[in-house]
């Protein structure tokens, strides 16, 4: 990978092909809101580094956040510059990575490669992923590769969609996994992101698998204050969460198993630009977290961002000098 020409041009040309994203957005949704209004989107980062510059994508809820900011600070505390780049969902940044408009995501095993999936053959193609993490990976891999994106490998620790409701609801309706809400037979409205109409593990895959009856989806976004806080104060009935999600207990909220296991590997792994992101460097650097980072220490780091309210990047500083992984 030759990075001195990226160097010159990834800060500066980052704006101007994100721009470019959001009128082909606006153009294909006949109207549709620019990239800016649709997503809030928000730049951090020190600019060049001696290794170059790299443009970290970030989705829009408090774990990728999170994440984001660890792959940052290894990444400048290995001689490259960063920026971190803000977007709503993955219907927005995966494109961008393709092209190279931002280099390095967050990923999560199972999601992505169902999202490339569907992408490639349609809404209805058959799974690709599983609760298998290795096959899930190779699976992924596969999509990926095509389209000059690099997966590097997995780790421990992983955050599936999960699903909450109020112990109260829980409690009325004899609830404990999404198949005694199926067959409660109650109208559902979920607190969620708009993408949840589409994704085979949300609203399709809920009614499919399980049977639940979904009315609406109410756009507040994956495990957000809001999202939750529309459930406890009954607007909703389900919140699309995480597994990993640190505050459910202050909303008054609980998890319904995943019975029939809906949900897949979703194991966190770093995902590159090929061309642009795909050398040893890269890897080698955001490896170390990879190999260290558990599912119990993304709870807690959640917990101290969502529930704390501590600035993600101050989260990410204190964990990676704990663990010993940063050379200053």
């Amino acid at each position: 990978m030759s990075r001195t020409p990226r160097a010159r041009r990834g800060v500066r040309a980052a704006g101007a092909a994100l721009a470019a994203v959001a009128l082909a957005a606006t153009a294909a949704g006949c109207g549709g809101e620019s990239l800016e209004e649709k997503d809030s989107s928000s730049d951090t980062g020190s600019g060049g580094g001696k290794k170059g510059s790299l443009v970290i994508g970030s989705a829009g809820f408090t774990e990728s956040a999170l994440l984001a900011e660890l792959y940052s600070q290894l990444l400048e505390d290995d001689g490259y510059g960063t920026e971190i780049k803000t977007l709503k969902n993955r219907e927005l940044y995966e494109p961008a990575l393709e092209k190279g408009q931002i280099d390095v995501v967050p990923e999560y095993a199972a999601t992505l490669a169902e999202f490339l999936n569907t992408k490639k053959n349609g809404p209805k193609a058959e799974p690709v992923a599983s609760s298998d993490v290795d096959k899930t990976v190779e699976a992924l891999k596969k999509l990926a590769e095509p389209k000059g994106l690099k997966v590097l490998p997995a780790g421990e620790a992983v955050n599936q969609n999960a699903f909450a409701v109020t112990k109260e609801f829980a409690t009325e309706h004899h609830l404990k996994t999404l198949s005694d809400l199926g067959k409660s037979k109650q109208k559902i409205k979920i607190a969620a992101g708009d993408e949840c109409d589409l994704r085979p593990f949300c609203r399709p895959g809920l009614e499919k698998t399980y049977g639940i009856d979904i009315t609406e989806i109410d756009p507040k976004g994956v495990g957000t204050p809001q999202a939750k806080q529309a459930v406890k104060d009954g607007t909703d009935q389900l919140v699309l969460t995480t597994t990993t999600d640190a505050t459910l207990e202050d909303f008054g909220l609980v998890l319904l198993e995943d019975d029939k296991g809906l949900q897949n590997a979703d194991n966190v792994l770093p995902v590159v630009n090929a061309k642009d992101a795909g050398d040893k460097g890269v890897e080698a650097a955001l490896g170390k977290l990879t190999k260290v980072l558990t599912t119990d220490d993304l709870i807690q780091l959640n917990r101290k961002i969502d529930a704390e309210r501590q600035k993600p990047a101050d989260v990410a500083k204190e964990y990676l000098e704990s663990k010993r992984l940063l050379k200053g």
